[in-house]
């Protein structure tokens, strides 16, 4: 065990980030920063989120690395323990360029014949582990993204793009998972948040506790939710999270 310093050092909770830690693309709040502190303490803590660790540094804070235990970007593609990277693995290097050129045309082609009331900018981000999607793209405004949610529930833009890729690329084995509110990843299979539980394999956790707001089926927390290595809490914002906290470690 590397956290003997630690009031139960067999206890490790792991989180979500978006609606998890944080609002949506939002910042913590430094109620919750020192709540995760005096967590820390008492257990081992990280975060699982499939974005890239900039992302992450914006939302969570510069010190994020000193701050919890493990750090988790991209579903756990890319790690850290301690402070110090981990194995990393590449999405490009297991699809290969011929196959991604493809998936890219596909994407951006089906993104040219759908009707929105507004676009953006950035419609494919490249990440190390994965591909993220975003019908409206990433450099919406707050008040878009919330907009593009309520129109994406009633009309299920990113629902039936997924199923479109999952007809186009039956042969490739591709999970397709929507979270946040305005885009969905696209990784290949078993490369889900559950990745993220090899690096903490041999360090003998008696108990994995996983805070996630997507936790249903086709959420991108819905596998390591379910993971039977793991003791899965739906939440659906950082104050259900704090709530949860409170009655669990303190």
């Amino acid at each position: 065990m590397s956290f003997q310093h630690k009031e139960k050092p067999d206890t490790l909770v792991l989180f979500d980030v978006d609606g998890t830690l944080t609002p949506a693309r939002l910042t913590i709040s430094p109620e919750f920063k020192q709540l995760l502190a005096d967590l820390r303490k008492k257990v081992v803590i990280g975060f699982v989120g499939g974005s890239d660790l900039q992302k992450q540094v914006e939302q969570l804070g510069a010190n994020v690395l000193n701050e919890f235990d493990y750090c988790f970007s991209e579903n756990g593609l890319t790690a850290y323990k301690l402070g110090q990277q981990l194995a990393s693995q590449s999405f490009i290097g297991w699809i290969g360029e011929e196959k991604y050129n493809e998936l890219a045309k596909f994407i951006l082609g089906y993104l040219a014949n759908i009707d929105l009331p507004k676009r953006r900018g950035t419609f494919i981000e490249f990440r190390n582990g994965m591909i993220n999607v975003s019908p409206i793209g990433r450099n919406a405004s707050t008040a878009e993204r919330n907009e593009f949610e309520q129109y994406d529930k009633e009309h299920k833009i990113r629902e039936k793009f997924v199923q479109a890729l999952k007809d186009k690329f039956p042969d490739v084995a591709l999970t397709y998972s929507i979270g946040g509110q305005i885009s969905f990843d696209v990784f290949p299979t078993g490369w889900d948040k559950t990745y993220a539980l090899q690096h903490v394999e041999q360090e003998g956790f008696k108990e994995i506790h996983f805070f996630g707001d997507k936790s249903y089926k086709g959420g991108n927390d819905y596998e390591i939710y379910e993971d039977p290595r793991t003791i899965g809490h739906a939440v659906n914002s950082p104050d259900d999270t704090a709530r949860i906290l409170k009655e669990l470690f303190f």
